[in-house]
């Protein structure tokens, strides 16, 4: 006997009004949508839903030039019978509606509509103004726009920027264009195509001809390049004369191999580095028995001779076996001999005091422990801290590098919540691997994948695009004309100083100049006394509660 056919549902009118402008909105059917707004009006109570569904159809409509207009004109009814209805607009609302203002060519009213959002509004709800302004050349206006969204606290992003610069190379305002050129280099590590061409527009212009110094006072460069932790000083256009853009790549030292002018590693500002370790000692002091942290705060104060420091448990624990405790005294041992022989200091080298203590119990080792805590080389943690807090306050504060493979993602450093953090990272942290007993560590870059301007005046800029080895990548050299030419002369010598060794590569001296690859070393696990800088006789907490 067969089963009776189930009784197809009736849909209501309601589900059937929202199966059918989803299915416009999903395929940006303008007409179909004008159809149902307008079967619909009279028998369907509309939600703000419901009106965002049409207002983002036409505002996405409005880029096809056959349905523009009739995409404006709805847009507007639409948001029009919105207020009629008591209906609140909300970000989206108004976003879709700036959207269509902005493409009748009405920069204001979109500035207006996103201005009435307050501090809800986001980038896209700003963003039709600001482009429309650029667009249409009233830069002073797109200005305002960018100044009122840095009020409200948001950062613009690649395309805001290159709108900005764009509209401030056509109308010749070269402070802007000077100002754009430093926000894309923090915002972005390397540009479009097309932002290179508006960037080589600016330096094959006229305006950028006269513009710039033609003396300056090279040691305010220089300092202001230190501060600013290197790579960019800030203090406007440098040199007279035509520029001369010309495409580039850049050797594994860093070296430009078309101008020679020598890139760096960027860091982050004095300032920046002076927050962040106030940031890191509140939190560790927070989490952390304040006074034990206050003395380490106090004995490196005495003690900062050190070019690195050494996540001690992170290099001890290294491809050990965690489930039997196994903490290699070689490894750490092998680590801090490399760090001496490159730079001929010794580093400071942070462990928990649990560990160290159980460290001191092996015979063969004791001796060396011993050594290192008079020395002032290893620093013991106290019992119940968590070590990361020091060893990262103390590579932040003295501005050492730091030996650890740990990503430094948990929830520690969660809590620093800090936008430079990442690229405090890669400035300072070395990574490591042991191959047969041996360390080879991975030193950071020798130069940063961002816009840089030199003390010379010169601008170098990385292109975005598939880059199988860095060394591979493009990047704008630009210069002026008169300098380039002399400096021309030292390509050969840049291309053949470019040839470095892997251990030159490696032994680059990122962090300083006396973190070098140098002769010497321990022969040795002991020796070390009378070697190094002469430190302060008082003991330090943790040297107390070893000796004890």
């Amino acid at each position: 006997m067969e089963k009776p056919k189930k009784k197809k549902k009736t849909l209501t009118p309601e589900i059937q009004f929202r199966l059918t402008l989803d299915n416009c909105s999903k395929t940006k059917d303008l007409s179909t949508a004008i159809s149902l707004y307008e079967s619909s009006l009279s028998t369907i109570r509309f939600t703000n839903n419901h009106f965002n569904s049409f207002l983002y159809i036409c505002s996405n409509a409005v880029s096809n030039p056959l349905t523009k207009t009739a995409a404006i004109e709805f847009g507007f009814r639409v948001f029009e019978q919105m207020g009629l209805c008591n209906v609140s607009p909300n970000e989206a609302t108004v976003t879709a509606v700036a959207r269509l203002a902005a493409a009748s060519g009405d920069g204001d009213k979109a500035f207006e509509l996103a201005k009435g959002v307050g501090k809800n509004g986001k980038l896209r709800t700003y963003g039709p103004g600001l482009f429309c302004f650029c667009e249409m050349g009233e830069a002073d206006k797109a200005y305002e726009v960018e100044e009122h969204m840095r009020f409200i606290g948001l950062q613009l992003e690649e395309a805001e920027l290159i709108g900005l610069l764009k509209v401030s190379v056509e109308k010749d305002k070269e402070e802007k264009v000077y100002q754009y050129l430093h926000k894309l280099r923090t915002s972005i590590r390397s540009i479009s195509e097309s932002a290179a061409e508006i960037i080589q527009s600016w330096f094959g212009g006229e305006m950028a001809t006269k513009v710039g110094l033609p003396n300056w006072d090279m040691d305010q460069v220089k300092e202001a390049i230190l501060q600013n932790g290197g790579g960019w000083h800030g203090l406007g256009w440098l040199g007279k004369g035509k520029w001369l853009a010309q495409r580039s790549q850049i050797a594994p030292d860093g070296r430009c191999l078309t101008c020679g002018e020598q890139l760096v590693c960027v860091d982050i500002d004095r300032a920046e580095t002076e927050r962040f370790a106030e940031s890191v000692a509140s939190l560790a002091m927070e989490r952390e028995v304040h006074s034990n942290f206050k003395e380490f705060q106090d004995w490196l104060e005495k003690h900062s001779d050190y070019d690195a420091v050494v996540d001690a448990a992170n290099v001890g624990l290294y491809q050990q076996n965690f489930a039997e405790g196994g903490f290699s005294i070689p490894q750490l041992v092998t680590a801090v001999k490399e760090l001496h022989s490159r730079s001929n200091k010794w580093p400071l080298v942070i462990l928990h005091n649990k560990r160290v203590h159980a460290l001191l119990e092996n015979a063969g080792y004791r001796e060396l422990l011993e050594e290192w805590i008079n020395e002032k080389i290893l620093y013991g943690t106290p019992f119940g801290s968590n070590d990361d807090w020091y060893w990262l306050y103390a590579a932040v504060k003295h501005k050492c590098l730091l030996v650890t493979n740990d990503e430094m993602r948990d929830h520690i450093f969660e809590l620093l919540g800090s936008s430079f953090f990442a690229r405090w990272k890669e400035r300072h942290q070395v990574k490591y691997t042991f191959v047969k007993g041996e360390i080879k560590l991975l030193m950071p870059p020798t130069y940063s994948v961002v816009i840089q301007e030199s003390g010379k005046g010169s601008w170098h800029v990385p292109l975005a695009g598939e880059v199988v080895e860095e060394s591979s990548r493009t990047w704008l050299c630009i210069t002026r004309q008169a300098s380039c030419e002399s400096d021309n002369k030292l390509h050969a010598s840049v291309v053949e100083a470019s040839r470095v060794s892997e251990l030159d590569q490696i032994a680059a001296p990122c962090h300083s100049d006396s973190f070098t690859n140098q002769n010497g070393g321990l022969n040795g696990c002991s020796g070390l006394a009378g070697k190094r800088k002469e430190r302060s006789p008082s003991p330090s907490p943790s040297d107390t509660s070893l000796q004890s």
